[in-house]
C-alpha cells in the first residue's frame, strides 16, 4: 500500500487541477500585488499586505519536503482567506463603519447594536447548513459556496440605500460567515497531518486578529472620505476578498476523509501522499480513514462502494444528542463546553467596543483613542502567533489553563480599575494605566489559548461519522453566545456598570478554568481517528449494537423529527446522507 500511495495518479476528472500547487497560489499572490498597485482603497491594500505576510510566514516556517511544504502552503493561505473574507471585513470594519451609518442613516443605539450583534446569530443558518452541504458537494466545494454568498452579501451591503436593506445584506453576508466558521477548521484538521494539525488549524485565527489590527487601521483612513461613501465603501469592497478565496479553492485538495466516505480511494491516497509526512504516515492514514468508515481493510480499488448506515440522518442526530454513549457525550460536551466559554468570558465586549471601553477608561482624545484601539489589534496579532507556533509543542491543555488563568487575572483588575475611576473620575490617573494594561494584557491570554484552540480541539474530537454534525452545533452555540455577548454589553454596563460587567466575565472565566482542567483531555499528537481512543468510543464507524446505534423506538423517532425539521434545511448530516455513506 506504501508504494501505492506514493505513486499514485491522479484521476482523469481531476487532470484541469493538475498545475503546480505552489506556482498556482503564486499567480493569484501576484494579482493580488497588481491589484494593489492599480486600486487606491485601503481593503486593497490590506489584503495585499495578507497575502505577503502568509507568504513570508510560510517561508520562514515550512519544512522543505515537497509534500509537507505544500501541505503548510495551501492551509496558511486558505486559512488567511476565510479570516480575511469572513471575520475581518464583516465584523471589525462594521465597527467602524457603524459611526458613520449611524450618522448617516439617523439610527438609534438600540439600532446600532442590533447590527453590531446580529450577524452571529444569522451565521447560524450558514453553520448549520454547511454540514450537510459539505457531507453532500465536499469540503472544497462548500469554501466555494461560502464566498459565493459572502460577495451577494457584501455587495448588498455597500450598495444599501437604507437600514432595512443593510440588514439584508448582513443577513445574507452572515450565512457566508457561519459556512466559513463551520468548514474551515473541519476541512483543515481532516487534511494536516497530526504533527502539524495544531498549527495549520489555528492559522485562521492568526489572521482574524491580523484582520482585526488592519481594520482598526482602516477605519481611520475611511473615515477621511465622504460620509455618503466612505462606509459604503468600506462595506463593499470587503466581496474581494471572496473572489480570491473562490479562486484559491482550486489549488487546494478535497479532504481524504470526505473522499473515502464516498468510496474514492484512489483520490484519497493522492490527497493523503501530498499532506502526509511520509509514505507510512500515509498508509496508516488511509486504513484508519477506512476503518472509521466501515471499509473493510484488504478492499483497495479506486473506487469502491461503502456499505449504508442504517437509519441515516435520524440514527446519528440520536447518536450524538437523544442517545448518546457517556463517550459520545463527553465529546459533545467538551466541545460546546470550549465553544461557549470561549464567547462568554467577554472577547466581543473588548473587541467590538474597545472604543467606548477606553472612553470609560478615561480616555477622550481622538487620536490616543485610536492608538490604544490599534494597540489591541497588534497584542492579539503578536500573541495569537505564540499559540500558533507552541500548540504542537505544549500541546491544547497547558495553553487553555495558561490562557483562562491570565484572562481571570486580567478581567478581574479591569474591572477594578472602571469601578475606581467611575467613583473618581478625577483622581484615578494610576487606575487608567492599570485598566489599558489589563485590557491588552487580556487580549493577549485570549489569543495564546482560548482563541485559537477552541477551533483546533472542537474539529479534532469528534468520530468522523458524526463530526459535520458535531462542528455545526459547536459553531451554533458560539455563534449565538457571542450575539448574546455582543447584543447585551452597553445594556449590562449600564445595569451592573461596566467594571461589574467585567467582574461578571471574570466569573465566567473561572467557571472555564475549572471545565478545561477537569473535562478536557489532551490531544496532542493524535490522528483523528485515535481520539475514539481518547474518550473511550469503541465504534468509530457507528455500526455496533449498542443502545447508541440500535433502531430508535417511536417516542425517539417523533423527537428526532422534530430536531430535524427545526434544523432543515440548513442542519449538518453525517456520512448516511447519501447512497456513498458509511455504515
Amino acid at each position: 500500500m506504501t508504494s501505492q500511495l506514493g505513486s499514485a495518479r491522479r484521476p482523469s476528472k481531476f487532470q484541469p487541477l493538475q498545475v503546480n500547487k505552489l506556482q498556482w497560489a503564486n499567480v493569484i499572490l501576484s494579482s493580488t500585488d497588481y491589484f494593489d498597485r492599480r486600486s487606491h482603497t485601503s481593503m486593497a491594500y490590506i489584503y495585499t499586505l495578507q497575502m505577503s505576510y502568509c507568504h513570508q510566514l510560510i517561508t520562514l516556517t515550512v519544512d522543505h519536503t515537497h509534500s509537507h511544504q505544500y501541505c503548510l502552503y495551501i492551509h496558511a493561505l486558505s486559512s488567511l482567506q476565510r479570516a480575511s473574507c469572513c471575520i475581518c471585513s464583516l465584523i471589525n470594519y462594521i465597527c467602524g463603519a457603524s459611526l458613520f451609518i449611524k450618522e448617516d442613516m439617523k439610527i438609534t443605539d438600540v439600532e446600532v447594536e442590533i447590527l453590531l450583534g446580529i450577524l452571529n446569530l444569522y451565521s447560524l443558518v450558514g453553520s448549520f447548513a454547511a454540514g450537510r452541504t459539505s457531507d453532500w458537494i465536499g469540503r472544497r466545494l462548500t469554501i466555494i459556496l461560502a464566498a459565493v454568498i459572502f460577495f451577494v452579501g457584501a455587495i448588498m451591503m455597500g450598495l444599501s440605500v437604507n437600514y432595512p436593506m443593510l440588514m439584508a445584506g448582513r443577513f445574507v453576508a452572515g450565512i457566508g460567515v457561519g459556512y466559513a466558521f463551520m468548514i474551515a477548521p473541519v476541512y483543515t484538521a481532516e487534511v494536516s497531518p497530526a504533527s502539524s494539525r495544531g498549527f495549520l488549524t489555528s492559522f485562521p485565527e492568526v489572521f482574524i486578529n491580523f484582520g482585526i489590527l488592519l481594520g482598526y487601521v482602516s477605519n481611520y483612513a475611511f473615515s477621511r472620505l465622504r460620509l455618503q461613501l466612505g462606509w459604503r465603501l468600506m462595506l463593499g469592497v470587503g466581496a474581494a476578498p471572496s473572489v480570491a478565496l473562490a479562486l484559491m479553492v482550486l489549488a487546494m485538495p478535497e479532504s481524504p476523509r470526505w473522499l473515502v466516505m464516498k468510496g474514492r480511494l484512489a483520490d484519497a491516497k493522492v490527497v493523503l501522499g501530498e499532506t502526509s509526512d511520509t509514505a507510512e504516515e500515509a498508509a496508516t492514514r488511509l486504513a484508519e480513514i477506512k476503518e472509521a468508515v466501515a471499509i473493510p481493510a484488504d478492499l483497495d480499488g479506486d473506487v469502491v462502494a461503502v456499505p449504508k448506515r442504517a437509519g441515516g440522518e435520524r440514527r446519528v442526530w440520536k447518536e450524538l444528542i437523544l442517545s448518546p454513549t457517556p463517550a459520545v457525550r463527553r465529546v459533545l460536551l467538551s466541545a460546546l463546553g470550549i465553544h461557549f466559554f470561549q464567547q462568554s468570558s467577554g472577547i466581543d465586549a473588548v473587541v467590538l467596543y474597545s472604543p467606548r471601553v477606553f472612553q470609560s477608561a478615561g480616555i477622550t482624545d481622538k487620536n490616543k483613542l485610536l492608538g490604544t484601539t490599534c494597540a489591541v489589534g497588534v497584542t492579539k496579532t503578536l500573541f495569537i502567533l505564540v499559540a500558533t507556533f507552541t500548540l504542537d509543542r505544549f500541546g491544547r491543555r497547558p495553553l487553555l489553563l495558561a490562557s483562562a488563568g491570565g484572562m481571570i487575572a486580567t478581567l478581574v483588575t479591569l474591572g477594578l480599575g472602571l469601578t475606581v475611576i467611575g467613583e473618581d473620575a478625577t483622581g484615578g490617573g494610576w487606575a487608567i494605566a492599570v485598566s489599558i494594561a489589563s485590557i491588552l494584557a487580556f487580549v493577549a491570554f485570549f489569543s495564546i489559548g482560548l482563541g485559537p484552540i477552541t477551533w483546533v480541539y472542537s474539529s479534532e474530537i469528534f468520530p468522523l461519522h458524526l463530526r459535520a454534525l458535531g462542528c455545526a452545533l459547536g459553531v451554533g452555540l458560539n455563534r449565538v453566545t457571542s450575539g448574546v455577548i455582543s447584543m447585551t454589553f452597553l445594556s449590562l454596563s449600564k445595569a451592573i456598570t461596566i467594571g461589574g460587567s467585567f467582574f461578571l466575565y471574570a466569573g465566567v472565566a473561572s467557571l472555564a478554568w475549572l471545565f478545561f482542567f477537569t473535562y478536557l483531555p489532551e490531544t496532542r499528537g493524535r490522528t483523528l481517528e485515535q481520539m475514539g481512543e481518547l474518550f473511550r468510543i469503541h465504534n468509530m464507524a457507528g455500526d455496533d449494537d449498542s443502545a447508541a446505534t440500535r433502531p430508535p423506538s417511536p417516542e425517539e423517532e417523533e423527537k428526532i423529527t422534530n430536531y430535524v425539521e427545526m434544523a432543515a434545511p440548513s442542519s449538518s448530516s453525517s456520512t448516511a446522507t447519501s447512497s456513498h455513506h458509511a455504515k
